[in-house]
């Protein structure tokens, strides 16, 4: 008798997009990381809404000065008479959306605060393989001159920087990068530590490839989770350091209105107008909290996915 042999089908390899879908939707097993989401989805579409229509123009006086919310003006007006809704609206393209050049007349896309994490993930990273792969001297040097970094107040480098290059978008992404750049080296430190003792990593120095190409094509790849996990969470860092320094009135320069710079002038009138303080510092805080749940929902995420 004849036993019918199980026949196998050959599976077809996933897409491109099958496989990026499958990446996103890490995201909506986690009620954590999806709520996050949208409060940073919210503000990221408000910001995209302001580049083409504000209801009054941000920067114009065109109404009696400290305001309470009303139907003209939503959110109500500062003490100049400005609409505070317009100039939130605006102020989120600063941070999220584009980086002025120096000079003011041209800009970049992407904003103060993803500029500034980008290039602290670029610099941190780099000396954080060198230190983990290479060892010795390199790891002693390099490990010494950020533990000094580390060693001093965030707001002095801030000050230093600042007082050094003078105020602007791009000596804002500098102070940031500066600042950010020792906490992303010693998570690179020790990823690209325990990564080197991986049999693959024998196979590519048996073959003799180059260091560089060992670091960043067999190491960094797969400690990109952890780095852009940390990366999420240090654009709420960067957040947080633009709205203290426009606080401190040595942040972005005008035109375009900064959160912090909106506190630190509503401030003076908090007994008159309170809402000119209470919408930017809110607007501060979700932004964070929204990029904080984002990146520890999809931390878990990531980590059960993992195991």
């Amino acid at each position: 008798m004849a036993v019918a042999q199980p026949t196998t089908q050959a599976r077809s390899r996933p897409s491109r997009w099958q496989r990026i879908w499958k990446s996103i939707a890490i995201v909506f097993e986690s009620r954590v990381a999806t709520v996050g989401m949208a409060m940073v989805l919210f503000w990221l579409l408000l910001g995209l809404v302001s580049l083409i229509w504000t209801p009054f123009d941000p920067n114009a006086s065109d109404f009696v000065q400290n305001l309470s919310p009303n139907g003209t003006n939503w959110l109500g007006t500062d003490h100049l008479g400005r609409d505070i809704a317009s100039r939130l609206m605006q102020g989120t393209q600063v941070i999220l959306l584009k980086t002025r050049l120096p000079g003011g007349e041209l800009s970049i896309p992407g904003g103060v605060a993803i500029w500034g994490v980008i290039g602290s993930l670029a610099l941190g990273a780099t000396l954080g393989l060198n230190a983990g792969y290479r060892g010795g001297w390199w790891d002693q040097i390099i490990m010494q001159v950020l533990d000094a970094l580390i060693a001093f107040p965030r707001i002095v480098l801030y000050l230093v920087v600042i007082a050094a290059l003078g105020q602007g978008d791009m000596v804002v992404i500098l102070a940031i990068m500066i600042t950010g750049a020792p906490g992303v080296a010693r998570l690179a430190r020790s990823l690209a530590l325990d990564i080197k003792t991986r049999d693959y990593i024998r196979a590519a120095e048996t073959r003799g490839e180059n260091v560089w190409f060992i670091m960043f094509r067999e190491i960094l790849p797969n400690a990109r989770g952890p780095l852009l996990v940390d990366a999420m969470l240090r654009v709420g860092y960067a957040i947080f350091a633009i709205g203290t320094l426009g606080f401190l009135g040595i942040g972005l320069p005008p035109p375009d209105p900064d959160w912090g710079n909106m506190v630190n002038e509503a401030r003076r009138n908090i007994f008159s107008n309170q809402t000119a303080v209470i919408w930017p510092a809110l607007a501060i805080a979700t932004l964070v909290i929204g990029l904080n749940l984002f990146a520890d929902g999809l931390r878990e995420e990531l980590t059960r996915y993992q195991k």
